[in-house]
C-alpha cells in the first residue's frame, strides 16, 4: 500500500477492498497500520450519559427517542459535581478522553453553557474532552472551541442512499453541516457508523467513502455494531457477520491511514478472540466501562486483563497542534 493519505476514493475502489480474501486484507490493513501508528498501543475513552432519554429524533437503532417505547427512564441534565466525579472515577482507571453525551437534537444556548462548565472541568483534570449534543450551529461550535473541547462526535451512521431507513427527522446533509461547522472552527471530528441495520456491503462502502472523501479525515472514527434493543425498530435486525464486521474495521484503517479506528458499541458481544483480530486489522481506541450510554459494554477489569493477554498498553494523553488551532466566529 502506498504511503499517502487520500480524498478521492471511488465506490469500485472500496468494494474491491472488501472483495479480498480475508488475509490480504488484513494484512494490507496492518501494514499500514504499522506505517502509522504503535500497533500495540490503544487510546481509551469512557463515555457518559449527560442527559438521557426523550429525544425527539427517531433514529430506528436508538433506546432515548421519544418515538420509541422502550425501559429507558428520563433524566434531566447531570448536575456538574457528577459529572467529574464520574471523570475522575474514569480517570483513574485509566480512560484519557472523557465523553459527554445529550439526547438532544441539538443544545439550546442555556443548556450549551452548562455542557461549557462540564467540558472546561474535565479539562482541568487533565483529559481529553469530547461531546455529543446533536446539530450544532456556527456559534455554538465556536463557543465549545473556546471552552476548550477536544473533539466533538456526531456519527454519519449509514450510508446516504439507506439513512433514510433508519432516520427521518434530520437529513443525512444536516449530519455534514454540524461536521463542518465543527471542522472549521478547529474541533477534532469524531465520526463514524453503525453496521448490522440492515445495509447492503454496498452501502458499508458508501458510508466508508463519505468518511474518507471528507476534506480532512476524522481524526477518530466510532464503528459500532449495533445493539438491537427492544422496543426500537431494529430490535429484529440480522446483525452483521463477525468477520464482515472485520472486514469494515480493515477499510476503515486502509481509507484512513492516521485516523484512530474505535471499537465501539456492541464490543460487549465479542469475544476476545474477535476483538484481537479488530486491533490487528487497524482498531486503536475503545470506550470502557460498564455501560455505553445506555447500553452493555465490557468490564473494565476484563479489558485490562485482555490488554495484558495481548501486550498491548493504554496510549498516553498527547496534545497535538491541532487542539491549539484558534477558533475565530
Amino acid at each position: 500500500m502506498a504511503n499517502t493519505t487520500r480524498h478521492d476514493w471511488s465506490i469500485n475502489e472500496i468494494n474491491a477492498l472488501f472483495a479480498l480474501p480475508f488475509n490480504d486484507l488484513l494484512f494490507q490493513a496492518h501494514t499500514v497500520h504499522r506505517q502509522h501508528h504503535n500497533p500495540n498501543e490503544v487510546q481509551i475513552s469512557s463515555l457518559l450519559s449527560i442527559k438521557t432519554g426523550a429525544c425527539p429524533e427517531d433514529c430506528g437503532y436508538c433506546s432515548q427517542s421519544a418515538h420509541h417505547h422502550t425501559q429507558i427512564e428520563k433524566e434531566r441534565l447531570l448536575p456538574l459535581d457528577e459529572v467529574l466525579e464520574r471523570a475522575r472515577a474514569a480517570q483513574q482507571k485509566g480512560a484519557s478522553r472523557f465523553c459527554m453525551g445529550a439526547a438532544w437534537r441539538n443544545p439550546t444556548d442555556k443548556n450549551l453553557e452548562k455542557v461549557i462548565e462540564m467540558v472546561s472541568g474535565v479539562k482541568a483534570l487533565g483529559m481529553e474532552t469530547c461531546v455529543t449534543l446533536g446539530m450544532l450551529t456556527k456559534d455554538q461550535s465556536v463557543k465549545l472551541k473556546q471552552a476548550g473541547l477536544d473533539y466533538y462526535n456526531h456519527n454519519l451512521d449509514t450510508s446516504p442512499e439507506f439513512y433514510g431507513n433508519v432516520i427521518t427527522t434530520r437529513t443525512f446533509q444536516d449530519r455534514l453541516d454540524t461536521l463542518t461547522h465543527v471542522r472549521d472552527c478547529g474541533i477534532n471530528v469524531c465520526s463514524g457508523g453503525i453496521l448490522g441495520m440492515g445495509e447492503t456491503p454496498r452501502d458499508r462502502s458508501s458510508l466508508m467513502q463519505q468518511l474518507a472523501n471528507l476534506p480532512q479525515h476524522p481524526e477518530s472514527v466510532p464503528i459500532n455494531m449495533l445493539v438491537r434493543i427492544e422496543g426500537t425498530p431494529l430490535q429484529d435486525s440480522a446483525g452483521l457477520d463477525n468477520f464482515d464486521f472485520i472486514r469494515s474495521i480493515a477499510v476503515a484503517r486502509i481509507l484512513m491511514p492516521t485516523s484512530q479506528v474505535r471499537l465501539s458499541a456492541g464490543r460487549h458481544e465479542m469475544n476476545d478472540e474477535m476483538q484481537a483480530m479488530c486491533f490487528f486489522a487497524g482498531a486503536n481506541s475503545i470506550f470502557y466501562g460498564e455501560k455505553l450510554l445506555t447500553t452493555g459494554n465490557c468490564e473494565t477489569d476484563h479489558d485490562h486483563a485482555l490488554f495484558a493477554r495481548l501486550g498491548i498498553t493504554p496510549a498516553a494523553y498527547e496534545h497535538s497542534d491541532f487542539h491549539a488551532k484558534a477558533c475565530s466566529g
